[in-house]
């Protein structure tokens, strides 16, 4: 919960910050253009933290299939509008994004063999 004040209160104050000082679209492009990259980079990424995991247990149990599909799709559909427009802002993480998803289906595929599904996540000691 603290995170996600954290995120609404560097948004409002970037927004404040931004409509306030900055007075023209272009130089205003050039300044949030660069933080929704990054944002955006962090957002794509974020599944990618199991990836430690998948490799340790050769196990994709905790990675969720559905996730790392949407995760890749969502990064093309982007990817391709904005190659169409051609905006950098949502082409250079949205591609990123792709590769992200592509990384996580390709760990999926080599993994799934190797999952134990009815293991459970801790072994239980039965006296």
């Amino acid at each position: 919960m603290l995170i996600f004040l954290a995120e609404i209160i560097f948004l409002a104050l970037l927004v404040f910050l931004v409509m306030t000082f900055v007075h023209t679209p272009n130089k205003r492009k050039i300044i949030v253009g660069p933080v929704c990259i990054v944002f955006n980079i962090l957002m794509y990424f974020a599944p990618l933290t199991v990836m430690r995991q998948v490799i340790r247990t050769k196990s994709v149990k905790y990675m969720p299939f559905l996730l790392s599909f949407a995760n890749f799709a969502n990064g093309i559909v982007w990817t391709t509008y904005a190659l169409i427009k051609w905006d950098p802002f949502i082409v250079i993480p949205n591609g990123l994004g792709t590769l992200s998803g592509l990384t996580q289906l390709i760990m999926y595929v080599v993994y799934y063999r190797t999952t134990n599904w009815d293991e459970d996540d801790e072994p239980t000691n039965v006296i």
